[in-house]
């Protein structure tokens, strides 16, 4: 296992995260996963004799019963604070009142305070915003969030699910301030889901932000029990739960190409799916989450999965996004020159330019 800084902090995470949202299974939840206390323990456990220093939960996963259970293996394992990095999130709806759901600093103060209770700790490591809340000004949410961490109820603090433009003012914001910034970004990212290339991953790395991918098995899509022309398993999340969202045009050679590396190296389809992702210098810590412990001993053996850059070359290739504009744009003005001067290209870079973009 390999460690790496979250964003500017000092701070540094497994490469692997363990993902607790199949801890509880109460309401919308029970699709995604219903683990109880003994089974959500012996995976906290194997993750961190594993070398997994992060375990990430949130507010709303199994209406709070994710973090009561996350606090209770922790407490039962008895692994001293110090070595163990939590993360929780906030935004969500968390009981009927009006009030009670989105990133106001009503919300964000009670919110963590919930939090930390269920958890049965002092403190988070780190504490996300869930998502966009279109109702609070992102300024609120910022000096909220500060306001948690002076209080020491959190040492850091990250966003999830939120558009490039709104994270970077949220930042510039926050430094222009004198408050506390967002020193990670948990996105949706997998081999069949590269969205964040063409605006999150740039904006991340111009800023130090660290990077967090959730469903980087899209879901299970990835986990090689899965076909384009067929179901699989009924207890598979996937069967249930049609989440997230993936380009099923592409998928096919996608799936192809895991496939033929998986054949290669002979080691799973899920483990190749995670070491390309582990392969993205963009990538900090990859969020697996595991209903069964054989299935997150399988996802931790990724860490040692080495692709070569024959099978790297061709796992890039079968998902590739389509361009889209400004990225086919820039690509053909930079054609020439990296520094987009100097003498003027010639028809045959022209047209290898064009060729990249279609």
């Amino acid at each position: 296992m390999r460690y790496n800084p979250l964003g500017k902090t000092g701070l540094f995470v497994s490469e692997l995260c363990l993902g607790a949202m199949t801890f509880g299974g109460k309401g919308f939840w029970e699709a995604i996963g219903k683990l109880g206390n003994q089974e959500a323990e012996t995976l906290v456990g194997t993750a961190l004799d594993a070398g997994v220093n992060f375990i990430d939960t949130a507010d709303v996963y199994s209406e709070g019963e994710s973090e009561r259970l996350v606090g209770a293996a922790l407490k039962s394992l008895a692994r001293p604070r110090e070595l163990i990095v939590v993360a929780t999130k906030v935004r969500g709806r968390v009981g009927p009142g009006v009030n009670q759901v989105g990133l106001s600093r009503a919300h964000i103060l009670s919110s963590i305070d919930g939090s930390l209770k269920r958890l049965g700790l002092d403190h988070v490591d780190l504490y996300q915003i869930h998502g966009f809340d279109p109702a609070t000004p992102i300024e609120e949410t910022v000096r909220a969030l500060d306001d948690v961490v002076r209080s020491g109820k959190a040492r850091y603090v990250g966003f999830s699910n939120l558009p490039a433009w709104l994270a970077s003012k949220a930042i510039t914001f926050a430094e222009e301030n004198g408050l506390a910034r967002f020193q990670s970004a948990q996105v949706y990212y997998s081999i069949a889901g590269r969205d964040i290339e063409r605006e999150i991953a740039p904006l991340c790395q111009a800023e130090g932000v660290a990077i967090l991918p959730w469903s980087p098995l899209a879901g299970g899509l990835l986990s090689g029990k899965f076909d384009p022309d067929k179901k699989g398993p009924a207890d598979a999340r996937r069967a249930s739960f049609d989440f997230p969202p993936v380009n099923m045009e592409r998928l096919p050679r996608v799936l192809a190409a895991l496939r033929k590396v998986s054949e290669a190296t002979n080691v799973s389809v899920a483990r190749v799916a995670l070491a390309w992702q582990l392969t993205r210098p963009f990538v900090t810590s990859i969020i697996i989450g595991a209903k069964k412990k054989e299935q997150l001993v399988d996802n931790l053996a990724a860490v040692d999965v080495k692709l070569s850059a024959e099978h790297v070359k061709l796992l890039d290739e079968a998902s590739a996004l389509p361009s889209e504009y400004p990225g086919w744009m820039v690509e053909f003005q930079n054609a020439r020159d990296p520094r987009g001067v100097g003498k003027m290209p010639t028809e045959a870079e022209i047209r290898a330019a064009m060729d990249r973009v279609k």
